[in-house]
């Protein structure tokens, strides 16, 4: 038996925005059973949907794993698309809870199988490393802000020295190569929205390998910031949609409002602005429209930008580090309190109806 692909993405990120979530994309409206995890730090939460994972890829099922963006070797969901099932942690930051409990959506509360009384012996320890892992995050995210804010300097700078007239023109003719002697079908097609790389303490991470990879026909949009790129992901989204295609929409780890990356699954493309896929995929330039002449008398503002944005990023990724440190000190306190026997039994009855679907 061959096994099962894996597709490896963020549902949530470290923005300029704060932590920016998208998952209600996890899994669409025709979910047929999402399990919803309860519990605190170093409770088996990700552990238990990672074995699960492991073994419905073995069995030949396809998976998508959703990463914690504060902990990127960590899991906030599990996806098997052709189940129709999702695992999802449903704690803070992310909270998730049931809409139609019984009927679609199950809690699982691993919160029943710890020792309360040990744990309470270290409440105010608890109590205070969470109050820094906050402090931390929102020093991080002041960071974030702050790089943002450079970059929309140069944006705006750059958007003053493109030739739109052109960039509208190659949009157009990307829009005709996707979509010429395609059909066209009845209603609109569905929009889901995910992040492609995410902010994390070990860096800026990305598994696009496993996202644009998966694809066939590859289209690689160049171009520095404020060239256009992300506006002509948007137009491309939107003519899938009017033409009844599903989408898929991967935003910008900094700015959730900026695109980078598109998926049209029923026609097996990508169109991303990631340039390590160039080798395999056909090269949109659009730096070639930037007037040069005009950019030269801007350019020491945008490298000086440039400089403290990567600065504020590095700053804020710093704070995430320490932040996790401090969610590993707390795991400390939960670990040892936790019967992971009787969770390792839960996971196997989970499993077994995960099989029965």
């Amino acid at each position: 038996m061959d096994k099962g692909r894996i597709k490896e993405v963020f549902p949530g990120g470290n923005t300029a925005y704060g932590f920016y979530s998208f998952y209600k994309y996890i899994i669409g409206d025709d979910a047929k059973k999402i399990f919803i995890f309860k519990g605190g730090p170093g409770t088996g939460k990700s552990s238990f949907m990672k074995k699960i994972a492991s073994i419905m890829v073995d069995k030949g099922y396809d998976v998508e794993l959703h990463h914690c963006s504060s902990d990127n070797n960590s899991l906030d969901a599990v996806v098997i698309p052709e189940k129709g099932i999702a695992l999802i942690d449903g704690t803070a930051p992310h909270v998730v809870d049931p809409v139609y409990p019984g009927a679609l959506e199950e809690i699982v509360n691993l919160g029943q199988f710890w020792n309360e009384s040990g744990m309470q012996k270290g409440k105010y320890e608890i109590m205070a490393l969470n109050n820094e892992i906050k402090r931390l995050f929102d020093r991080a995210y002041k960071y974030l802000s702050a790089a943002k804010r450079l970059k929309d300097n140069i944006v705006a700078t750059m958007e003053g020295c493109v030739d739109w007239a052109q960039v509208n023109k190659i949009t157009y003719d990307l829009v005709d190569k996707l979509f010429g002697g395609q059909g066209i079908f009845d209603k609109s097609g569905r929009e889901r929205h995910l992040f492609g790389s995410a902010i994390t303490p070990e860096g800026v991470k990305d598994y696009l390998e496993t996202i644009i990879g998966l694809c066939a026909r590859r289209y690689v949009i160049k171009g520095k910031d404020g060239t256009g790129a992300s506006k002509i992901l948007k137009v491309l989204s939107e003519q899938a949609r009017m033409r009844g295609y599903d989408v898929e929409v991967y935003h910008c780890a900094l700015d959730p409002d900026v695109i980078e990356h598109l998926l049209i699954p029923k026609l097996d493309v990508a169109v991303t602005t990631c340039e390590r896929f160039e080798d395999n995929g056909e090269v949109v330039d659009l730096n070639k429209f930037v007037n040069e002449k005009s950019l030269c008398y801007y350019r020491e503002e945008i490298e000086l930008d440039l400089g403290y944005v990567g600065i504020m990023v590095q700053e804020a990724i710093k704070c995430i580090n320490k932040a996790k440190k401090n969610h590993d000190e707390l795991e400390k306190y939960y670990i040892p309190n936790m019967d992971f026997h009787a969770v390792d039994q839960l996971r196997e009855n989970i499993l077994q109806k995960i099989l029965r679907y």
